[in-house]
């Protein structure tokens, strides 16, 4: 019979035979195993030390393994061998620190061939907080997984081609300028700025873990002006950046570089970068554990009224902001010009933690 005390640890959880009597018992351990066999998710259990001693149907399903087999440390035979080391570095981290397990690995199907899954385990503890037990899942995301490796590979073909042609078009306007020796200066400054496009293009364009751009540890300030510097208004002075300059890197660089990417869009479309008197005036400030950024547009075509629906771009920003960097975005559509507060934790602006 299955232990009725799911605290009884150094026991097995499943047995060979459920009785009547554990079937009509409430959801402890006791019909722990009837329980998860019924679930359509792999489910398993180890004691304190990671010792496995359960594995609901559907991992036998799923593997296709006898029964038993996989008990003690015998399931890491079942992903794959290049997974195999971070899978037990981080499992062992877990068991040492009481961390909750979370990681993807590669985990041989019944069919011979391996498919993506994800393994996730939370303790146990009793009353005392000491841990007495860890339930764990798999979840089979393969199609996912590899919907997604397409998806990025799409994603970097695209961009690849973008990148080509602000090349192509650069390069276009080096050779106009061959046979128009008077448009020199014209020339060099519009290559500049093409240049500048196609490096806020890598900032702003869909990325993986894998892709996003490596800018190490930098400022805010550097990564908003080589961003902005295609828009004219910068290098007349029309487009301000000023404040103060907090650490970022590779964790905030991308959301906040679409957000102000789709900005100074907008702004050049319809807003103060539209009129050749407009300005747009950029501010941060560090207030207590948070980044407040301020954009200030002025000059502009007078605004009547806020817009009468929201585009796609404006979604993405609040996207960037709001789910990626869990801050704060408020607009307000003043007649001078668009007012844009933005909020930020400051620990969300760097992987590290600042100190």
């Amino acid at each position: 019979m299955i232990n009725a005390n799911p605290n009884d640890v150094g026991q097995p959880l499943r047995d060979t035979e459920l009785s009547a009597e554990d079937v009509s018992l409430p959801p402890t351990a006791s019909n722990f195993w009837l329980l998860t066999d019924a679930m359509p998710q792999m489910v398993w259990s180890t004691l304190p030390d990671g010792h496995h001693d359960y594995f609901n149907a559907r991992w036998y399903e799923f593997t296709g393994v006898p029964y038993g087999s996989t008990d003690g440390e015998a399931w890491a035979g079942l992903f794959h061998e290049e997974d195999q080391p971070r899978t037990w570095e981080k499992w062992r981290h877990s068991l040492a620190t009481g961390e909750p397990y979370e990681i993807e690995y590669r985990l041989r199907h019944h069919s011979g061939e391996y498919r993506w899954a994800i393994g996730r385990a939370m303790p146990i503890r009793d009353a005392d907080g000491k841990i007495v037990r860890w339930i764990g899942t798999c979840t089979d995301f393969d199609r996912a997984k590899k919907q997604a490796e397409q998806n990025e590979l799409l994603s970097r073909e695209l961009s690849h081609r973008i990148k080509n042609i602000f090349a192509v078009v650069g390069g276009l306007v080096g050779l106009s300028a061959r046979d128009h020796p008077e448009a020199t200066d014209y020339a060099r400054q519009l290559r500049q700025r093409i240049a500048a496009l196609g490096r806020a293009h890598e900032f702003v364009r869909p990325h993986s873990e894998y892709s996003a751009p490596l800018i190490g540890d930098t400022g805010l300030q550097p990564m908003l002006t080589d961003l902005l510097a295609a828009y004219p208004a910068m290098a007349q002075g029309r487009l301000t950046i000023t404040g103060d300059n907090p650490r970022i890197d590779d964790r905030s660089a991308t959301p906040i570089a679409l957000t102000f990417h789709e900005l100074a869009t907008n702004s050049a479309k319809y807003g103060a970068l539209a009129s050749p008197t407009g300005s747009v005036a950029i501010e941060a400030t560090e207030i207590g554990d948070a980044l407040s950024i301020a954009w200030r547009e002025l000059g502009g075509p007078p605004i009547l009224q806020p817009p009468a629906r929201q585009g796609f771009g404006t979604r993405l920003v609040d996207l960037s902001v709001e789910q990626q960097l869990d801050g704060r975005i408020e607009r307000a559509w003043n007649g001078d010009g668009l007012i844009v507060a933005i909020t930020i934790p400051i620990r969300n602006l760097t992987r590290v933690p600042l100190t």
